[in-house]
């Protein structure tokens, strides 16, 4: 159930729903903050609640409008990119032969494209790059965590999504990862992997559910607060 309230002269929507916490997130592409709360939490401690984290949620407001004044990524050298939660410094070069991503250090990513590529080809590249890296990744946390959890993911993907890190097909036994997982802290990754398995024994966000994610991966609150920072949500 959602309903609305003001604080400190913002509007955040309040989702009641079947989960165990609090948590506060703002959507920085819509400039939404919204709070997810269990169904008998009432509105004071709603408020308190918000009350106590309403400078972290300006601060990340601001952060937006100083973002939307920004100009569009143009993958040109001197951009600043994204890896696994560290920041690296593009440089793009001239070839002739396949357009790609050559090398990654910690300081810098080094893309080789074609005279006239358009900043929608370079885009592609990174992406594509980022794709790889992720299933790379993907494929070794499912592997550790299929023994240890008694699960079998049968198949997984990465795609673009606008409002989730990640979803599960408890039918099908697949799941599927947001590409922006990529430029987060591996950590984050691991979190939402072990959060989807966690789905093929319970499907949902029950008492049970948060029992199987303290069991496996204790410190899940604290990574699934690292995510918390972007706005998207594990389902």
């Amino acid at each position: 159930m959602m309903s609305s309230l003001i604080e400190s002269g913002i509007t955040i929507d309040v989702n009641r729903k079947k989960i165990k916490n609090m948590y506060l997130r703002v959507y920085l592409s819509e400039g939404r903050v919204v709070l997810s709360c269990p169904w008998h939490v009432s509105e004071g401690k709603i408020r308190t609640f918000i009350r106590e984290r309403i400078q972290w949620v300006k601060k990340h407001l601001e952060k937006r409008k100083n973002q939307v004044q920004k100009e569009e990524l143009r993958y040109v050298t001197g951009d600043e990119l994204r890896v696994w939660g560290l920041s690296r410094s593009l440089m793009v070069y001239e070839t002739s032969k396949t357009q790609r991503i050559i090398s990654v250090s910690e300081e810098e990513i080094m893309m080789f494209v074609k005279g006239k590529s358009t900043p929608e080809k370079r885009k592609q590249i990174m992406e594509d790059w980022y794709r790889s890296q992720l299933k790379e990744m993907i494929r070794v946390f499912i592997s550790k965590w299929e023994p240890l959890m008694g699960v079998k993911v049968r198949e997984f993907g990465v795609k673009k999504m606008k409002t989730r890190w990640g979803t599960c097909n408890i039918r099908d036994r697949r799941i599927w990862l947001n590409l922006e997982l990529a430029k987060l802290d591996v950590n984050c990754l691991e979190c939402v992997v072990v959060h989807e398995m966690v789905h093929l024994l319970e499907r949902h966000h029950s008492d049970r559910f948060y029992r199987l994610m303290d069991q496996f991966l204790p410190d899940w609150t604290e990574r699934e607060r690292l995510l918390c920072f972007t706005g998207f949500q594990s389902c």
